[in-house]
């Protein structure tokens, strides 16, 4: 079985403090620390699952710069079996269609049966990358995945759906799957382990090696423009209601009326 698991670097927002960059359309990432988005983490899981199995090679695949190799030796470190990385400036700024613009170029020419993302990044949080690939590579997808087996020519997927339910539905492989957090645990990765791939090759490819135009990537072929980025204006300090139960929703109901709420 050959499986291709789409991930990506992103920082660690949880205590950041936040700061704009000087050009107004982005963070400031000096003080940031990376690594593996987390709905990418189950999909590495996944990936190694089904090869451990039913055999086959695990291929990681993420767009970015050198620093993005990090993500993907922590990949080959929980058991994929080789990396790309597409580096390209041409890349740069690019919206989620353009990503997967990127991927499916990569994709298009390597042997597949699972196409495995995340189901969204902490940082973009669009969750369209994989629907998007999906499309272009034109095989079915199913999205928000909290269950995976594969059985000969088909995959069976519990996954979530609205109303907070889960449903189960069969497709024929190859498919492509985005990953939903409790798909799995996804397996510790040690120092060691990182040290043991540190010196496995990693293949880069750029725009040209793809045969994609710089036109057809990044900003240029974006369908969204990120025009900038506005911190929220800081609110008045909330009022703290004391004393009893009864009180507090006294003083409650009587703060709505002054403010046309009731």
């Amino acid at each position: 079985m050959d499986i291709i698991v789409c991930i990506k670097r992103v920082p660690d927002l949880a205590e950041a403090g936040l700061e704009i960059a000087a050009d107004g359309r982005g963070l400031r990432t000096e003080d940031l620390d990376f690594d593996i988005n987390e709905w990418d983490d189950y999909a590495v899981e996944a990936a190694v699952r089904l090869k451990e199995q039913h055999g086959g090679v695990v291929t990681a695949i993420t767009v970015g710069d050198e620093d993005a190799e990090e993500v993907l030796r922590r990949a080959l470190a929980m058991g994929a079996d080789q990396a790309i990385l597409l580096d390209d400036a041409a890349f740069a700024g690019a919206d989620p269609f353009a990503i997967a613009t990127a991927l499916h170029a990569c994709i298009r020419s390597l042997p597949f049966d699972v196409v495995l993302c995340g189901a969204v990044t902490s940082d973009g949080a669009s969750g369209q990358v994989g629907g998007m690939l999906a499309a272009l590579l034109d095989v079915p997808q199913v999205a928000l995945a909290t269950g995976l087996e594969v059985d000969g020519g088909r995959a069976r997927v519990r996954h979530e759906v609205e109303g907070g339910l889960e449903r189960e539905v069969e497709v024929a492989l190859p498919c492509l799957i985005t990953a939903q957090s409790g798909l799995n645990q996804p397996r510790y990765v040690s120092i060691r382990g990182i040290r043991k791939v540190a010196d496995v090759a990693i293949a880069a490819r750029s725009a040209g090696d793809l045969g994609l135009a710089a036109t057809a990537v990044g900003e240029a072929g974006s369908r969204v423009r990120l025009e900038g980025l506005l911190l929220p204006p800081a609110g008045k300090r909330a009022e703290i209601l004391e004393g009893s139960l009864d009180a507090a929703v006294a003083t409650l109901v009587e703060r709505l009326r002054e403010r046309g709420g009731l």
